[in-house]
């Protein structure tokens, strides 16, 4: 049989009811789960049994909808975490230990930098960043002996860089270490990592996963292709867990060791999960997911051709556009649409951006992105309004920049609203 579309895997992939049962996944609202005997339990416990025995490690409705994503992104396994910080935390911690180095893109979203460079760095793992757009001499020499992964985001929060997935694929292959990728704003619905030699992928399920605004998630998902054997730098997953009856993961488990271990040993002693009723409402929002990316990417596109054409607007910044930086790997690594979001600069700095953002009415302040609102943010006057222009061109802030995550409104609203503000900041 044909494998089914996305289209088709957003609605009935990870739960197939059966007959007489509910058709819509049903919330396992319960944190444990009874049996008959302890032989059974037991057995649990040893991994050599499939069941639930504590929803912090495992929970049907919640891996329901890890096994949808998991499908969407054609991995063999996936699990949901508490958030989508949660999930890049837990892909690091989980191939890395004190002494371990990670070679990271420069160009990801603040927040994981944050965790990268400082609290992951607290926890004796180190970090070398590169530009996106480094040389290969640069990014050769970012590799050391204990480097255990490379990091990237397919599409950068807020600099909407695309990444070059193949090319530091290869150069992670070449050190024999995976490559993970952030693919939260592209969603699998218009970026294929795996298919272009990523190993593990991680989201955000809050971006446009969901869609609503009405839960905080995260997952991580393994392809399955790479060979956690062909050196001695996973022993984690290679040699026996003393912490789980000796078991070596990748004899017992094969291509759903990074998994097991993952959730056998981080969400077990970390236990950053999501609440079953937080999976619930994200495989609400999955199962439209392919017709929600379609219209953000129509939408963004009709407001980008315009503010490039806006005499009030400095700057645009969106892969889609021809003449964007971006557009030659996007078009390579998302041909049918990058996301929603844009970035902008409004002419006069600071402080018409500001005048602009008080002037919106439809468009919504706030710090969220890729909702089904447009989302509108000015980080100068909000998240960095502790920095000056300096300090903000320091940190690849510029003082005009608007991050703009352009919803499913009518699009004609959303650029009235944009002229009427952007006519006001010029005033």
């Amino acid at each position: 049989m044909k494998e089914h579309g996305i289209a088709t895997k957003c609605v009935h992939a990870g739960y197939t009811a059966k007959n007489g049962e509910p058709i819509a996944l049903p919330i396992v609202q319960s944190t444990t789960y009874k049996y008959d005997s302890s032989d059974a339990m037991g057995k649990l416990f040893d991994l050599e049994a499939d069941g639930y025995f504590y929803t912090r490690l495992a929970n049907p409705t919640n891996d329901a909808v890890a096994a949808k994503i998991a499908a969407l992104e054609g991995g063999v396994a996936g699990v949901l975490t508490s958030s989508g910080q949660a999930a890049n935390l837990f892909a690091v911690l989980n191939l890395c230990a004190a002494g371990d180095h990670v070679v990271s893109s420069t160009a990801i979203y603040g927040g994981t930098f944050n965790l990268f460079n400082v609290t992951l760095r607290r926890m004796g793992i180190a970090f070398t960043f590169v530009s996106p757009d480094c040389s290969d001499e640069e990014l050769e020499a970012a590799f050391r002996e204990n480097t255990k992964a490379v990091f990237g985001e397919t599409l950068s929060n807020p600099s909407l860089n695309v990444f070059d997935i193949e090319r530091f694929a290869a150069a992670a292959h070449r050190h024999g270490v995976p490559l993970i990728v952030d693919n939260t704003f592209p969603t699998p619905v218009n970026c294929r990592p795996f298919e272009f030699g990523a190993d593990i992928v991680t989201h955000s399920t809050t971006k446009y996963m969901d869609g609503h605004a009405t839960q905080v998630g995260g997952v991580i998902v393994d392809s399955g292709n790479f060979d956690w054997t062909q050196n001695d730098k996973f022993p984690g997953l290679t040699t026996p867990d003393d912490s789980y009856h000796g078991i070596t993961y990748t004899e017992r488990f094969g291509k759903a060791a990074f998994i097991t271990k993952c959730v056998a040993q981080l969400m077990r002693d970390l236990g950053s999960i999501p609440s079953p009723h937080n999976a619930f409402l994200l495989n609400l929002g999955l199962e439209t997911l392919p017709l929600r990316m379609k219209k953000h990417c129509e939408n963004a596109m009709a407001v980008a051709r315009f503010l490039e054409k806006n005499p009030n607007v400095s700057w645009v910044s969106y892969p889609g556009l021809e003449g964007d930086a971006e557009y030659a790997k996007a078009m390579k690594y998302m041909p049918n649409g990058t996301s929603g979001v844009i970035s902008f600069g409004v002419r006069g700095g600071r402080a018409a951006a500001t005048t602009f953002m008080d002037a919106l009415r439809l468009c919504n302040i706030v710090t969220h992105v890729a909702d089904c609102r447009t989302c509108v943010l000015h980080p100068a006057s909000t998240t960095h309004r502790q920095l000056s222009d300096r300090q903000l061109e320091e940190a690849g802030v510029k003082p005009d920049l608007i991050r703009l995550s352009v919803g499913l409104e009518d699009v004609e609203d959303i650029i009235g609203d944009l002229a009427q503000a952007l006519e006001a900041a010029a005033k």
